[in-house]
């Protein structure tokens, strides 16, 4: 005889959820996360934590079994841990291209041709450049945007305006490189192919990008040397030059990142790679050894790592040296990795609920004409950001919601593709509980809040998306497709 304390419990009934309560989990999270880390300055992985339990409730109070919440969390962290991987990796390649002399030999370069006035539209320009030719924001922040932000603290420019101008350069290649996650995902979940996904953001991210180059143009021009910065460039020069041996072969990592790159070649060990080989450097130029190599790949590179390189003594070096040097190292990303893993568990929960569809059909019952449907999709991509806060996420939950609404509307699929990059990939690093605003307020040590009003091309594509979503500038019209339930039914003969 079975015994009943072991016998399985029986399935529960699942049930729909209204809309009170299907925004229940979601307005919850959002006052958490706002009122905590804003306000109270709570770690928003407790928060995320906390956002996890609502949820939980949520979804036990529908029939959703702990099973089925375990399993919609790992079908989300399954689905992110290749980015999750690489996210640890680039901790590994900035901590080595520090040992290797990389970096420091890039700022200071930096330090001698760049006028403080130029800084930050060449912080947009060039992390623009590096993004799109490597399609990764987070790598070309990791290391182009490391060097320019150090190369900003020593002239004394605003660091916020730099950061922000970094970001918004590395979310351009983000979204328009063809090597880019999110712009191979958003045509595939839309229905759209890749380069003519592309070619139809150039309607909006280029404006975007012009618009953006003009304003760091101006805000630049207000930037001037303040009357330490020749002290503090020099000081930087001496440090830099008499701790590191600089010489073109310390170009080789990057070189390593960018063939990767072009001929396309998985990013996590051409990361891997690029770090080994400035490791190598790191020992056969700068004379690091073996346990500092490890050191750096691991926790970081420190000052302390200079004792004896150059006569530098580490414990009388500036504040200015320490900001610039002490950085990279797996452990680094911990934090940002823990935010993922708690945004996806939210993400996994919420999704098993049912409450994101029901959101979803109530948003689409509202929108008629095209202006609309384009708002909507941006509010649901922008939504889906602040909720779950994963750059995946925004494209494929409001693409399955929208994917057959634009071509039953006379919509090429292109438009909802091209929208739901405007919208979602590029808000999701201004959302401070993000594992992309965490990623890059750790890498640039510029809070998120701070840099956020300056990441220009962020807000610019989604504000010109819904323009041209009015006006029709840049529309893709086809014949409308009817719903499914009205094809004719083939007869047999």
């Amino acid at each position: 005889m079975t015994d009943p304390s072991t016998a399985p419990s029986p399935p529960r009934e699942r049930r729909t959820p209204g809309l009170l309560v299907a925004a229940l989990p979601v307005v919850l999270m959002l006052t958490l996360m706002v009122a905590g880390t804003l306000w109270l300055g709570l770690d928003p992985v407790v928060l995320l934590v906390a956002a996890c339990v609502v949820a939980g409730v949520v979804a036990w109070r529908l029939g959703v079994t702990w099973p089925e919440m375990l399993a919609g969390i790992r079908e989300k962290i399954d689905a992110a841990m290749p980015a999750l991987l690489i996210l640890i990796s680039i901790g590994m390649l900035i901590g080595t291209w520090t040992l290797s002399g990389t970096i420091p030999m890039i700022v200071d370069w930096g330090l001698k041709v760049i006028d403080p006035s130029w800084i930050v539209v060449l912080a947009f320009l060039i992390t623009m450049v590096v993004s799109t030719v490597t399609g990764t924001s987070w790598g070309s922040v990791g290391t182009v945007g490391v060097a320019l932000i150090g190369v900003a603290g020593g002239l004394g420019v605003s660091l916020p305006m730099t950061a922000g101008a970094i970001v918004s350069g590395a979310y351009f290649g983000d979204k328009m490189s063809p090597m880019s996650d999110t712009t191979n995902l958003a045509p595939a979940v839309a229905g759209s192919t890749l380069f003519e996904h592309i070619r139809h953001l150039l309607y909006t991210t280029g404006p975007a990008a012009v618009l953006a180059g003009v304003l760091y143009l101006i805000l630049g021009r207000t930037q001037h040397a303040d009357g330490h910065a020749a002290q503090r460039t020099d000081a930087l020069h001496t440090v830099l030059e008499q701790g590191f041996h600089f010489n073109l072969l310390l170009l080789l990592p990057p070189a390593v990142v960018l063939v990767g790159a072009i001929m396309k070649k998985p990013p996590l060990p051409t990361i891997i790679a690029s770090s080994a080989v400035a490791g190598i450097l790191g020992a056969a130029v700068q004379g690091f050894s073996l346990q500092q190599i490890s050191a750096s790949a691991s926790t970081g590179f420190t000052t302390s790592m200079l004792a004896g390189h150059g006569g530098i003594d580490p414990d009388h070096l500036s504040e200015a040296v320490g900001t610039l040097l002490n950085r990279g190292g797996m452990s680094s990303m911990v934090s940002t990795v823990l935010i993922g893993l708690a945004g996806f568990a939210f993400a996994g929960i919420l999704t098993e609920t049912g409450c994101l569809d029901v959101l979803m059909r109530r948003l689409l019952g509202k929108v008629r004409r095209t202006g609309g449907i384009i708002l909507a999709t941006s509010l649901s991509s922008v939504g889906a950001a602040l909720a779950m806060g994963v750059s995946y996420l925004t494209i494929i939950v409001p693409g399955q919601a929208f994917k057959d609404v634009y071509p039953q509307r006379g919509l090429a699929p292109k438009n909802l593709s091209r929208t739901l990059e405007d919208s979602g990939t590029v808000f999701v690093p201004l959302v401070p509980w993000t594992e992309a605003a965490t990623y890059m307020s750790t890498t640039l040590g510029v809070a998120t809040m701070a840099y956020a009003p300056y990441a220009f091309l962020n807000y610019f594509g989604v504000i010109i998306a819904v323009i041209c979503g009015y006006t029709g500038f840049g529309i893709a019209r086809q014949e409308p497709a009817r719903p499914a339930a009205e094809k004719p039914v083939p007869t047999a003969v």
